[in-house]
């Protein structure tokens, strides 16, 4: 069984099989930060607190009565954008994608891969909306307001992207069903969510999260039984982009250079790596910042946020093989539409 699973786990092989040889050519292990690993426990400790509330019957609960009335993609959609924005683009779909999943409606796969869209693009808006802007954010010391103001016509861009297609492919009308009742562990887990966004956001110690791991090894085993794969495909690509820095050596002297390298790297190391690649390259953080953005659509791996909602949707459906598809054609568009966005936008301004 074990066997079996790692074999399915294909971008785990392929991210690890890029961290062995990148090892043995810069003859070094990569070396972790302290970042890293906090991206890994903050990651950890949301996966059990939604694992909690979904054995509860909460998720379900909520579905039933989010079920009711007319325009649910719409409300799934700017529900999503709006957590994106304030408590990053990971922990929205750690939220939305379980609860969409339990809906009863048809074809489920176009509403996670537009929320994911959504994600992506509505998170970039905000210095803390996704790993890769609080490091941008913090590495070249920005404004906020100019950092708001240099990447709100991509923000603006995608979600009417998303809204249109929204509006045209799949405008749900909720059926409604019989409301269900939830354990009341859910709002303990309720509580934990409420406290640990808290800690994200530096309100409360991080160490918050500690409250609902013990919770659960004391009351709730069930809760721990989350996707340690996908940590360990995080671990793995972490690994690789330190020593892909080592490895590389060159010079970017233009925007339209950081900019493209930036966003197409990204569909092969993912955008939090190339922004942590770049940086050290480029003092232009707003080509940068365009770029990694625009960089979290196209492929699968271009967002580590994408490959949750991935891991979401196939642990509770079988066609992941045409899930697969519709998510590159419409995010292949975005990606396409982003670019011509950018070189648009830095003509005009």
């Amino acid at each position: 069984m074990f066997i079996r699973r790692f074999i399915e786990e294909w971008l785990l092989i392929l991210v690890s099989i890029g961290l062995i040889l990148s090892s043995l050519y810069s003859r070094r292990l990569p070396s972790y930060s302290k970042n890293d690993f906090k991206v890994i426990y903050t990651l950890f400790v949301f996966l059990v607190i939604v694992k909690g509330l979904e054995k509860s019957g909460f998720l379900h609960s909520v579905a039933s009565k989010f079920e009711e009335g007319n325009y649910l993609s719409l409300k799934l959609i700017l529900l999503t954008a709006f957590l994106s924005m304030f408590v990053t683009n990971d922990v929205a779909l750690l939220t939305i994608v379980p609860l969409t999943l339990v809906l009863n409606v048809e074809n489920k796969a176009i509403l996670v891969i537009l929320e994911t869209i959504t994600a992506n693009g509505a998170s970039s808006l905000t210095p803390f909306g996704n790993p890769q802007n609080i490091f941008i954010y913090y590495y070249y010391h920005i404004h906020p307001w100019d950092f708001v103001k240099t990447i709100a016509p991509f923000t603006f861009v995608s979600l009417s992207f998303v809204l249109l297609i929204t509006y045209k492919k799949a405008n749900i009308k909720g059926e409604g069903r019989k409301i269900e009742k939830f354990d009341k562990r859910a709002y303990v887990y309720l509580v934990f969510f409420i406290f640990f966004v808290l800690a994200v956001l530096r309100v409360l110690p991080l160490e918050t999260g500690i409250l609902p791991i013990i919770y659960s090894l004391l009351f709730n085993v069930e809760a721990l039984f989350i996707d340690y794969f996908l940590l360990a495909t995080f671990l793995a690509f972490f690994g690789f982009t330190d020593n892909l820095v080592h490895i590389l050596s060159f010079s970017l002297e233009s925007s339209a250079q950081v900019f493209l390298y930036s966003a197409f790297s990204s569909q092969i190391i993912s955008n939090v790596p190339s922004a942590l690649l770049f940086a050290d390259f480029t003092s232009d953080w707003k080509a940068l910042l365009w770029g990694v953005s625009i960089g979290g659509f196209g492929t699968l791996i271009g967002s580590l946020a994408s490959v949750i909602s991935y891991r979401l949707y196939k642990e509770n459906c079988a066609n992941s093989g045409s899930y697969l598809i519709e998510f590159h054609l419409y995010n292949s568009l975005a990606f396409l539409v982003g670019i011509l966005c950018y070189f648009l936008w830095n003509t005009i301004k």
